[in-house]
C-alpha cells in the first residue's frame, strides 16, 4: 500500500484497536495501575495504550520518528530544554517568543546555572553572533507570537549542524498542517497541543516530535518531571486531531480574507499576517509553509478606545489562548506577554493597541461584519 497522506494520518494513525467490541474509535484506558509481571506500563512513563497511540499520530503528522504528549505546552517546552541543557551550558533563543517561554528562561535558568542569549533579529548572523563555546541549543518560534515573524527553518537547521547544536522550534502557530520543520532539518518540534491540535478550547496539552535518539533524552527528563497528560484528555486530543486538517485549512482561508479586509480598514494601522504580500517575510513563508495559519495580529489606531472595541464584539470572543474553532482575540500586553516589562514589550514591537486575532471556522462575512461594527463603536467612543 502506498504511503498515507496527511489527512489520513489525522484520522487513522495511532488509533488504539478495540479488540473486544470492534468499535470504530479508540477505547480509553483509565487505569493507573498495570501488572508489573508483563510490563512496566505506568502513566508517568508515557506508555499507556492511549499515550502510545497518540504519540504515534503526532510523530506521523510531523514526519518524526517518535512523539511524546505532555500535560501542557510549557511542560513540553521546559522538558525539552532541560533535556539538552545543564549547569554551565548556554542556549541561543529567538528574541521574540511566547511570553511563557521567555519567562521560563529569564526567571529560572539562572538558578539552574544555564546561560542564555537572545539573538539579534531573525537572521542567521543574528543567531550566530550569540553562539559560544558552551552553547548547546538554538531555540526558535515561527510564526512568532504575536507578530507573526517568520524564521528561515533551513538556514537555522544548517547553522545548528555547523556548530553541532540541537535545534528546537515552537511550531504551535503553524500546526503540522501548515509547517513541518523536521523536513527542513530542525531537530525537535514543540507544540502547545492546547491550540490547533486540540482545536476546541477544552484540552490543555503539549507535544514533542523528534528522532529516537533525541527522544531518549527528552523521555529521561520527562519521566522524572512527571508532566504527563491524563488519559481522558489524551483520548479527547486524539479525537480532536481527526479533524485537524479540515479545521486548519478553513481557518487559513478565513484568515487570509480577513487580513486583506483589515489591511484596508481606516481604523487599522498595521496587520501582521504572513499571507499578505506586504508582510516582510511573505516570500519565506511561501517557501516553507503549506498555508499561512489562522493566526494574525493587528493594531488599531492609537486614538481608538481598545476596551470599547473588545466589548462591542458579538461573535469574536475576548479570551486567553487561541486556535479553537471559534474566533477569539486577546491583548498580548495584558495576557500572553504581560510577564515582560513594558520595555521588553516595546523592544519586541508589542504595543498596547496590538490585538492578536485567532480566526475560527465561522462564515467569513459574519466575522467581517463583527469586526467592522466593533471598530465603528470604538471610533465613536474615542
Amino acid at each position: 500500500m502506498k504511503a498515507k497522506q496527511f489527512d489520513t494520518h489525522c484520522v487513522h494513525e495511532g488509533q488504539v484497536e478495540d479488540t473486544i467490541y470492534k468499535g470504530a474509535i479508540s477505547p480509553i484506558y483509565m487505569a493507573t495501575a498495570y501488572s508489573y509481571e508483563e510490563t512496566d506500563r505506568y502513566p508517568r512513563y508515557f506508555n499507556t495504550p492511549n499515550q502510545v497511540g497518540l504519540a504515534k499520530k503526532i510523530a506521523a503528522l510531523e514526519g518524526a520518528e517518535e512523539g511524546l504528549i505532555f500535560g501542557s505546552g510549557m511542560a513540553a517546552i521546559s522538558t525539552a530544554l532541560l533535556a539538552f541543557l545543564k549547569a554551565g551550558d548556554h542556549v541561543v533563543l529567538q528574541n521574540d517568543l511566547y511570553g511563557g517561554t521567555t519567562n521560563l528562561v529569564v526567571e529560572h535558568f539562572n538558578q539552574y546555572g544555564i546561560e542564555y542569549s537572545f539573538a539579534e533579529g531573525l537572521t542567521v548572523s543574528g543567531f550566530e553572533k550569540k553562539i559560544k563555546e558552551n552553547t548547546k541549543v538554538i531555540y526558535i518560534e515561527t510564526p512568532s507570537n504575536p507578530l507573526m515573524k517568520i524564521v528561515d527553518l533551513a538556514a537555522i537547521a544548517q547553522l545548528a549542524k555547523k556548530h553541532q547544536l540541537v535545534s528546537m522550534i515552537d511550531s504551535t502557530f503553524a500546526s503540522p498542517v501548515n509547517q513541518n520543520p523536521i523536513s527542513f532539518g530542525i531537530d525537535i518540534v514543540l507544540h502547545s497541543a492546547t491550540k490547533y491540535l486540540g482545536g476546541h478550547s477544552d484540552i490543555l496539552a503539549g507535544a514533542v516530535a523528534c528522532s529516537k535518539t533525541h527522544m531518549q533524552k527528552v523521555f529521561a527528563v520527562a519521566k522524572s518531571l512527571g508532566g504527563n497528560l491524563s488519559e481522558l484528555s489524551i483520548w479527547l486530543l486524539e479525537r480532536s486531531i481527526k479533524t485537524l486538517a479540515i479545521r486548519v485549512r478553513q481557518q487559513n482561508e478565513n484568515a487570509q480574507a480577513l487580513a486583506e479586509y483589515l489591511l484596508s480598514h481606516p481604523a487599522i494601522t498595521a496587520v501582521y499576517y504572513p499571507g499578505l504580500e506586504s508582510h516582510p517575510d511573505h516570500a519565506l513563508a511561501k517557501q516553507q509553509m503549506h498555508g499561512f495559519t489562522g493566526m494574525m495580529s493587528f493594531e488599531i489606531k492609537p486614538a481608538l478606545n481598545r476596551t470599547a472595541f473588545e466589548k462591542a464584539l458579538q461573535l469574536i470572543q475576548p479570551v486567553v489562548s487561541l486556535a479553537g474553532v471559534e474566533s477569539t482575540i486577546t491583548i498580548p500586553a495584558i495576557t500572553s506577554h504581560k510577564l515582560l516589562t513594558p520595555e521588553g514589550r516595546a523592544q519586541q514591537g508589542i504595543t498596547d493597541q496590538l490585538i492578536r486575532f485567532s480566526v475560527g471556522i465561522e462564515h467569513v462575512e459574519d466575522l467581517k461584519n463583527d469586526l467592522n461594527q466593533a471598530l465603528e463603536k470604538a471610533t465613536h467612543e474615542s
